[in-house]
Formats: C-alpha cells, structure tokens, sequence
C-alpha cells in the first residue's frame, strides 16, 4: 500500500518545481516574481509580444510596470524549455509546467502563458468512494478548477493504494509532466505519450490491446472518435476516469459530438395510445444506449462538486423535463460534507425491491426492527445494502451517540434493506445468530433510515398528522418508481388520505390504484404516465 507524502514534502517538491519554471523566465521577470509575498499561489505568466508582463495568482492578477516584452524574452523562454508539439504545448522535463505558444500567420511565436503545474495531494478525498468503487467517472468543469489535478491524484492513488495497473493517456504531456520520465506525482501508473492530439483515440485503443490495464486515464475527451474510444474501452471492462469539454451535464446532453459519452438522444414517435398514456406529444426525445461513464463529476470550483451517481437514469429524467438534483458534496478541513443529497439512488446500490407479500391481519410497517436487547443501546451501526452517508447523516441529526461500523462482526446493530434481509446471505445470518438489533427499511430513502434510527435508539416520531405521514410516504413511493420503474405499495389508509395520495401521485403524472380489502386498502403506484385522475 502506498503512502501519501507528507505536507513537508508535498511542499519542497512543488517549491523545487516552481525554481525549474522560474530559471526559464528572463532574468527581470524572474527577480521580479520572487518579489512577491504569495508566490506559491502562482496560476501562471502570461508574456505577450510589445506587453507588460502578467502573473495571475490565485486571488489577484499583477503587471509589471515600465516593461514591454521584447523577441529576445520570448526567445529566451523557448530556448529552455522542450520542444512545442502540434498542439502549440511544451513543457519542462521531470515537471508538470506547461507552457502553451501563440503564433502570427508565419508561425513566429509572439505569445507565451507559463502555466504552473502542482501535484496536490488529498484533492480526491472528496470522492475517494466513487474511485474505488470501479465505476466509469467523468468529469466536467471550466478551465482552472482543477479537473487535470485531480486526475493526476487518482493515477497515484488508484495504482500506489490500490495496486491497480493503470494507463494514463496523456495527450499534451500534462497530466505526467515533460518528458520521457513521468512525474512522480502519478506514482506507479505508467504512462503513454500520444505523438499528436489527433491521434489521442489510437493510443487510447492500443493502451487497452497492448498493455492490459484495469484502469485508462484520459483528460480532455473532445472529439466523436475519442468518444467512440471510451465507448469501447468501457464495453471491454476497462475501468475508464477522464474529463470532457463541458461544465454540466446537461449541455454534454445537447453535445452532438460528445452526447453518446451520456448514453446520446435520439427522436422517437410514439403511438397514438402510448403518447396519451404518456401525456406527451407522438414526437419525443429517449436515450439512445447505455452511457459510457456512469458517474458524472460537476466541479463548481475548487472545494465544491455537484456529483450524479447514475448517469442513465438521470439523463432520462432530463428528456422527461424532470431538472437533475444531483448530491453536493462540499470539501471540509476533516474530509467532505454532503450538503444536498441526490433524489435518485444509484443503480449499482442494491436498491432491488423484492415484491412484499402482505399479510391481510397485518399493516406492513416501513421500518422494523427484530432482534437485540431491549436494555442495550447500540452504538456501532453497520449498513449493509443502504448508504452510509445517509444513515451517518442520520445520526448526526437526531444527535445519538453512535457511528457507523465497517463490518457486522464489529457492529452492534444492522440497518438493512428488505430485499437484501430476504435473501439472508452471510452477514445478516451472522447478525442473526449474534442476536443484535436489526432495523429493516423498505427502500435506501433518507426518510427511512432517519425512522430506522428513531427505532433503533427509541426516539418518538416528531409531531406529525396523519395527513403528512400518508403524503410523505406516497412522495417516498413515487421517488422509488421514478428511480427504479417499479411499482410500488403504500400502507394501509382510510379512503380520504388515499384520495390525497392519489393527487400527489397524480402530479408527478404517474398512474396509481387502490387495491386490498378494508380496512387494509392501500394506494400501489404504478411505472406508467397518465394524464387521467384516478378515483379511489
């Protein structure tokens, strides 16, 4: 396993690569940048032909007064540093600098901008969860905020803690820095150099032919045949993490060059019955396959990311006009807070909802416990088929004194979900013979593991009527259906609250039924879409 460099030597690294770009300044603007009291927030320098020289940090943009830069500067700079590939890009070896050239119509160069490179340790802690879990990651975000530093941080990762074979690809020698020797800071991914931007999509096959790696890091997918590339790279069951030109999802949706990296659009006509089950017009727009990446990253700037953890059923709620909400995670001094959680649960969870028999006697209960000491209070919950996240939220919410086990066997209490306590694999049969507490949801929804723990800890449900309970639990029905397309059963109410279910449903355009016997009839909401109300 490897081991994250310490702050001291993070530091001393970038510091003696920072002195590597400054010694091939000209010797004015270098003396002159040493000058400035914040000089490791250094973004880059900008020297233009017959301009002031500019330095952008990190909160300010400076320019040095009385001075024009002349041929000679742009010169000295170019003399010292590697070769400008077709990409108009060099770089320093053995660093992650990158100095990007403007040319006149003749091809003189007549404009530089040193960019500052810096290997930052810690910047994937955010989202260490998602890379580990071998799903396909895309991120999006503008150009500054950090997209090619993360990746250069999950290279290192994913192959020094992880021991996983990974490729980088790497375009414009940025992510791996300059030269034939790649920068440490991708610690033992290896790396694979691409002769010119045009042929990004060759290398990114041959890398998987050639070379059997688990997991290919590209940056800057921006054409239809580098989308084509990651479509096959990921049929194969390569592990795929890159970034694309874009900032949300939605406008990589309406990307004609770039949509099928979401799963693409395509026009459909549907059937005069189908249409007016729908409530739509005949003519609609449907995902066209499954997405290449199954994750997609947003980086709304540098320590706050927007992140849609299933890309497909995301994309078909879009094309419904259903606005995304996806999970906003919000980087803290002690890791990350999640801030807004998504309304739509992965489909990589076990989120499977088994059919629930019902017995006729019995109302069915949301949340039930079975199992432990009546006496003892649990302080160590294992979550087993529902998210962590969510039940430590929780937690932190009703202000208990517990937290979240990683195993059952150090665990003194179990949330899980029905279908997987159903199926009674190895760990819940050993919660079982242990005879701890075992609180059992119905569905992965906030609202169900926030009651999970009221049960569990003996908390009394806050002051609610029966009208908000029953709404509530049809809007936790309707949530589930519009996530998984499967039907979905409400418990147990008299005729005037399951008219009031009825109308929530309704406005979500989804078709409900009354079904069972009094006094257990139930509203069961149904996968399809309907412009009819329906009566009880």
């Amino acid at each position: 396993m490897g081991k994250t460099a310490t702050p001291s030597v993070a530091q001393q690294t970038f510091a003696d690569e920072l002195n590597a770009l400054l010694d091939v300044l000209p010797p004015t603007i270098r003396q002159w940048l040493e000058e400035q009291p914040d000089l490791d927030e250094l973004l880059e320098v900008v020297l233009d032909l017959g301009r002031m020289p500019e330095a952008r940090f990190m909160k300010r943009t400076i320019r040095l007064e009385g001075v024009q830069v002349e041929e000679y500067d742009i010169q000295y700079v170019a003399d010292r540093i590697g070769q400008f590939g077709k990409d108009n890009r060099a770089g320093i070896p053995r660093t992650l600098h990158r100095i990007s050239a403007i040319r006149n119509r003749q091809g003189k160069i007549v404009g530089l901008t040193c960019r500052v490179g810096r290997a930052v340790f810690g910047t994937i802690d955010i989202i260490h969860d998602i890379i580990a879990s071998g799903r396909n990651v895309l991120l999006l975000g503008k150009p500054g905020v950090g997209k090619t530093t993360r990746l250069r941080e999950v290279a290192r990762v994913l192959a020094d803690e992880y021991d996983k074979r990974v490729i980088v690809v790497d375009t414009s020698n940025e992510i791996g820095g300059d030269g034939d020797i790649p920068h440490p800071g991708i610690g033992f991914a290896r790396r694979m150099q691409v002769p010119e931007p045009s042929l990004q999509h060759a290398v990114m096959i041959e890398a998987v032919e050639n070379h059997m790696p688990e997991v290919i890091i590209i940056d800057e997918i921006g054409t239809e045949l580098e989308a084509y590339a990651a479509r096959t790279i990921a049929e194969r069951g390569v592990q795929l993490i890159g970034t694309a030109h874009g900032t949300t999802l939605e406008n990589l949706l309406m990307n004609p060059t770039l949509s099928d990296l979401v799963g693409g659009v395509q026009t459909v006509t549907l059937s005069d019955e189908e249409a007016r089950r729908r409530g739509t017009q005949k003519t609609v727009l449907e995902r066209k396959a499954p997405p290449t990446f199954d994750v997609v990253i947003e980086i709304l700037d540098f320590h706050r990311l927007a992140i849609h953890h299933d890309v497909a059923q995301t994309v078909d709620r879009m094309l419904r006009g259903i606005p995304p909400r996806p999970e906003i995670r919000v980087q803290t001094d002690h890791g990350y807070e999640v801030v807004q959680r998504s309304d739509l649960p992965s489909r990589f969870a076990p989120q499977a909802r088994e059919p629930e028999p019902i017995a006729e006697p019995t109302p069915p209960r949301t949340v039930a416990v079975v199992g432990g000491e009546t006496k003892r209070t649990p302080t160590r919950i294992f979550a087993y088929g529902v998210s962590r996240s969510r039940l430590e939220k929780a937690l932190r919410e009703l202000r208990v004194p517990a937290y979240t086990a990683r195993d059952v066997s150090d665990a003194d209490a179990m949330v899980v979900l029905h279908a997987t306590f159903q199926r009674r694999p190895p760990k819940v049969r050993e919660a079982l013979q242990r005879n701890i507490p075992i609180a059992i949801v119905r569905s992965n929804t906030y609202a169900q593991l926030l009651n999970a723990v009221r049960e569990l800890f003996h908390k009394p449900q806050p002051d609610e009527s029966a009208e908000e309970r029953a709404l509530r639990e049809a809007e936790e029905g309707v949530e589930y259906v519009l996530a998984t397309a499967e039907p979905y059963e409400l418990s147990p109410q008299n005729s005037y609250l399951r008219r009031l279910q009825h109308q929530l449903i309704e406005k979500y355009r989804l078709l409900s039924e009354s079904v069972g016997e009094e006094p257990y009839r139930r509203v069961r909401i149904l996968p399809i879409y309907t412009d009819a109300p329906r009566e009880d």
